[in-house]
């Protein structure tokens, strides 16, 4: 199998705390990160995916494909949001590691079916210091 890694942008603000612990213990387990005011990251988001190489066209998935899909089931969602706001993080503290778990999840059949290839690994990168990856599980398209 070969792999393929996109990059894509977006920015998003967060707020890193769990409704059940008070704001000192939510300050004890994230930091700076639990002023209740929020802030933002410009992430990066790298989508890697897998298969054959068409032998015609000499690609494994159109990139065009790619980033359609992407854009319609992540980016337009988490672009330029409050991430607690999202439906996804009702019950999920939105972590770098949280933030890929839910990439996964919105990709993982989308990308077979829209792109034609197989998700294998999310990453989003929240700082120069910090990303989370998570390996994809394999997924076909029953619509193909």
């Amino acid at each position: 199998m070969i792999r393929l890694t996109r990059r894509y942008r977006f920015a998003a603000a967060h707020v890193l705390h769990r409704h059940d612990l008070s704001a000192d213990q939510n300050f004890s387990v994230y930091g700076k990160c639990a002023n209740p005011n929020g802030h933002g990251h410009n992430y990066g988001l790298e989508i890697t995916v897998g298969g054959k190489v068409d032998p015609e066209s000499g690609t494994l998935v159109s990139i065009a494909a790619l980033d359609e899909c992407v854009q319609k089931h992540v980016m337009d969602r988490f672009a330029q949001c409050n991430l607690n706001e999202d439906a996804l993080f009702a019950t999920l503290v939105p972590t770098a590691e949280n933030i890929a778990r839910a990439v996964q999840d919105l990709l993982t059949d989308s990308v077979a079916c829209e792109a034609g290839a197989t998700l294998v690994a999310v990453r989003v990168v929240e700082t120069a210091r910090n990303y989370a990856e998570v390996e994809a599980l394999a997924s076909e398209c029953v619509n193909r």
